[in-house]
């Protein structure tokens, strides 16, 4: 791809871009929205200032970037608290059917540029800051990514909820308020090492205490100190407090701002005066303390014991705090217990809350006093299910023992529904002790655990995929037996993301060009891409895309200069995979590719190729040391190939440190290929996929998840697809040996015999034995099976490259078919196919 534009063009695109609309567009859609144009008469400096003095008590002259941020966070929050207001006021009176979406993780990312985007006011505070003189850009990256989620999951979620907001749905989020994120991600020596993500540090602008609303969450243990530790004492129940902190989800145009309410956990105001006074400082604190800890920490390290006791103890805490919260709204409007499924829908999202299933039926058997069938007719209705993966490590199962000590009420429901659905498989599929086995809620072992996946199906009238092929394997094959007992519950919602920030937000060069060409509409209807298709064979358009590429990869490689001191040419291709690090995700297949690439080019140094940098970025979980020992050869890969000089300038790989939404918001915009390689049959969906198909890169990939759909709706020709399919996978799986391809593919065996013979840790033996025995030995994820098909794959993708029109055109293709994976489009369908909810706009 040829560079584009004069260094003073890319200059000038490397600073923040103006907004897309003018003053006039922008009050013109905020009308058709029905809110009105947001008018402000000067006083935008007045409210910044006002923040600065008395929230601060600075002079403004003298504010710190921090002081500034916090103070222009505060300021916008104060121009959307009345239509915030305004939202939850039309709600309470015109009492409409509203969807509850529980999730443990919210992967939010920063909320300012994002809220100042979708309530149109990018003009007001372009002037405010040129006015004021203020480093627009030291602003925003005083906000940190709220620590809420951890990957795909946790940033779906988010994706949802805006879009909720957008199509102005009644709706509300509900998760948890983490203390500290994930982790922070140093690469030290080519190893992850984690530090504490403590995001909430300094005060967070966005969130609203609501201690007036606070629950008591009851379990049947308590806590003391022992050895230094907290220990659980069973039998003896005890008492915490869920603290709610709103924070709000502006839809696009400001005409709706939701929810999300995030759960803090507390104690009691009191604690144990007396050993207080005789100097047992930390057995007085003990409630206190293990309160504070459950909402401490997003996701703990659950190798051990304790780590999983932690999780569960965090799952029943967002349910039972959420369902309170959720009948307290109900209950305020309604009076029949037999209508909230006509008021309320509320989706689990993945088997974290499953145990809403046995905390609503209790609320309705304990304290509304219904009998078992109505209850659990109730429950059903009300509850939905989407499944995430197709994992069995992932399909939660929590030890029977640990429902007897914490939460004895809900294991006899828990016992109760299984002995009904027992009776109920008996006699549709009697002598079938197999299927009756498979079906139960128990799984019987040494330690006997109760599958929330099957609890979750069982408790919901609902259970959907995120994928097509992923919604077909989950029917006929993970759940098949429950799905052959509830045929009538099961379907499909493929994902999406929301164009608001990974389009419009994350690529202002981009968004811009397709503005000038088909009009604004495509913001809020995504479809309206496909107005794109015909361009391809227009040659000032096909240049305007190619230009928006390169100056997106010079504005990320001067960030990735300025911020980690590394440089990369922005006219070769980036080539790109961030995701979490997992073996299904096979960022160790990425690797053996470019080792080909890297020996072809050690074998031909004349050979003429385009300049080429791999990036790379993901977290490992703590406990998981394989994906760790992933992340150390990629960065001795990286050396390795830095150091040779008959592949320097030509080869390039870069692991980013500390993946988030804000990094991916960068690298994403500029990559021109996106590698979506998992083993066929085992990605639900993926959603960065989707990302990248919308912002102009190339998917190099399996048949997998909804790289499947995003083929189809491009066509094949537009992708470089390679590898077995999943049904290939699963029929090879008895007999598949990976020696066959070492000794019957040259490059294959080339591959493998440089990995051994040390030359990526010549001063580190034996380090990477585990990955090699892994791929000579059982290679269960088949890496060896696909790598020549993936080294195909590469050789078309860069003969496209090297003809800028016809990438162009591909790429146009992709951009224009990419509408149909917006997350607006997946919300309309729960709304209409599962919840039954409307919108409910806001006057």
């Amino acid at each position: 791809m040829p560079t584009s534009g004069t260094p003073e063009d890319r200059a000038a695109a490397a600073e923040p871009q103006p907004p897309l609309l003018t003053d006039a567009e922008r009050d013109t859609l905020l009308e058709q929205y029905g809110c009105g144009p947001v008018r402000f008469s000067g006083s935008e400096n007045a409210l910044y200032e006002r923040h600065l003095m008395f929230d601060h008590v600075v002079d403004p002259a003298a504010a710190a970037p921090r002081d500034r941020f916090e103070a222009v966070a505060r300021s916008v929050r104060d121009v959307l608290s009345q239509r915030w207001v305004r939202t939850q006021d039309t709600y309470a009176a015109r009492d409409p059917k509203r969807v509850y979406y529980l999730s443990l993780e919210f992967l939010l990312g920063r909320s300012l540029s994002d809220n100042i985007g979708n309530l149109m006011l990018a003009p007001v505070v372009r002037r405010a800051v040129a006015a004021k003189g203020v480093d627009w850009t030291a602003i925003l990256e005083q906000e940190p990514d709220a620590g809420l989620g951890n990957g795909g999951l946790g940033r779906l979620a988010a994706c949802f909820i805006e879009s909720m907001a957008t199509l102005q749905l009644p709706a509300m989020g509900y998760g948890l308020r983490y203390e500290y994120g994930m982790f922070s991600q140093d690469i030290v020596g080519g190893w992850q090492h984690e530090r504490p993500d403590n995001w909430l540090r300094r005060p967070d602008p966005w969130e609203v205490a609501r201690p007036d609303e606070m629950v008591e969450v009851r379990l049947g243990c308590s806590f003391e100190v022992r050895g230094g530790s907290l220990a659980v004492i069973p039998g003896r129940p005890s008492s915490l407090y869920g603290l709610p902190y709103d924070r709000p989800v502006v839809g696009y145009g400001g005409r709706t701002i939701n929810t999300l309410r995030l759960w803090a956990a507390t104690a009691p105001d009191e604690f144990d005066f007396h050993a207080f006074s005789s100097g047992e400082f930390v057995s007085a604190l003990a409630a206190q303390l293990s309160a504070e800890s459950l909402t401490r920490v997003l996701y703990p390290d659950d190798s051990t014991s304790a780590g999983q006791g932690l999780r569960f103890v965090q799952e029943y805490f967002l349910v039972a705090c959420s369902i309170a919260d959720i009948v307290r709204r109900f209950r305020a409007g309604n009076d029949d217990w037999h209508t909230l499924p006509d008021k309320a829908a509320i989706q689990l999202n993945d088997t974290h809350p499953a145990l809403a299933v046995p905390e609503l039926l209790r609320v309705l058997l304990d304290e509304a006093r219904l009998g078992w069938d109505e209850a659990w007719d109730i429950t059903v209705r009300t509850l939905a299910y989407t499944n995430h993966t197709l994992l069995p490590e992932a399909l939660e199962r929590w030890p029977r023992q640990w429902f007897a000590a914490l939460l004895p009420r809900h294991l006899e429901l828990v016992v109760e529904i299984d002995r009904r659905l027992r009776d109920d498989v008996g006699r549709r599929f009697p002598g079938d002790e197999g299927r009756l086995s498979r079906t139960s809620l128990f799984e019987p072992g040494q330690t006997e655990k109760v599958r929330m996946a099957n609890l979750a199906i069982v408790g919901s009238h609902s259970t959907n995929g995120v994928a097509a092929l992923h919604s077909q394997l989950l029917r006929t094959e993970t759940v098949a037996d429950l799905a052959a007992v509830f045929p009538e519950r099961f379907g499909n919602k493929t994902n999406g993301v929301t164009p608001r920030r990974w389009l419009l937000g994350a690529n202002p060069p981009l968004a811009a060009v397709i503005t000038e060409a088909i009009g604004p509409g495509w913001i809020t209807d995504l479809d309206q891409l496909a107005r794109l298709r015909p361009l391809a064979d227009d040659a000032a358009f096909r240049a305007a895309i190619l230009t928006a590429k390169r100056d997106a990869k010079q504005r990320f490689a001067d960030w990735l200069r300025d911020r980690h001191g590394m440089a990369v040419d922005p006219d070769g291709i980036f080539d790109t995979q961030v995701k979490r690090i997992h073996e299904y995700k096979r960022q160790l297949l990425n690797a053996l590719r470019i080792i080909a690439l890297y020996q072809d080019l050690r074998a031909d140094p004349g050979r003429v190729v385009q300049p080429r940098t791999f990036f790379f970025a993901g977290k490992a979980a703590p406990a998981y040391r394989f994906a760790k020992l992933v992340i150390k050869f990629l960065n001795n890969l990286a050396e390795t190939i830095d150091a040779d000089p008959l592949v320097r300038g030509r080869l390039k790989v870069v692991f980013l440190p500390d993946y988030s939404v804000s990094l991916a918001e960068r690298v994403i915009p500029a990559s021109d290929v996106s590698n979506q390689i998992s083993t066929a049959g085992y990605e639900a969906s993926g959603t960065s996929n989707m990302k990248f198909m919308m912002n102009g890169a190339l998917t190099i990939g399996t048949r997998d998840g909804a790289t499947i759909e995003m083929a189809e709706a491009a066509s094949e020709e537009t992708f470089f697809l390679f590898g077995l399919t999943a049904a290939q996978v699963a029929d090879t799986r008895g007999w598949y040996n990976p020696r066959w391809h070492i000794e019957h593919e040259p490059r294959t065996r080339a591959v493998l015999d440089l990995l051994t013979s040390g030359h990526f840790n010549r001063d580190e033996a034996g380090i990477f034995d585990p990955l090699i025995e892994s791929l000579t030995g059982s290679d269960h994820y088949m890496l060896l099976a696909d790598l020549g098909s993936y080294l195909d794959a590469d050789a078309r993708l860069t003969a496209l490259y090297a003809d800028p029109d016809g990438w162009a055109r591909t790429a146009i293709a992709n951009i224009a078919a990419s509408g149909r994976f917006s997350s607006d489009r997946t919300i309309s369908e729960y709304a209409t196919e599962i919840w039954g909810v409307t919108p409910c706009p806001v006057d």
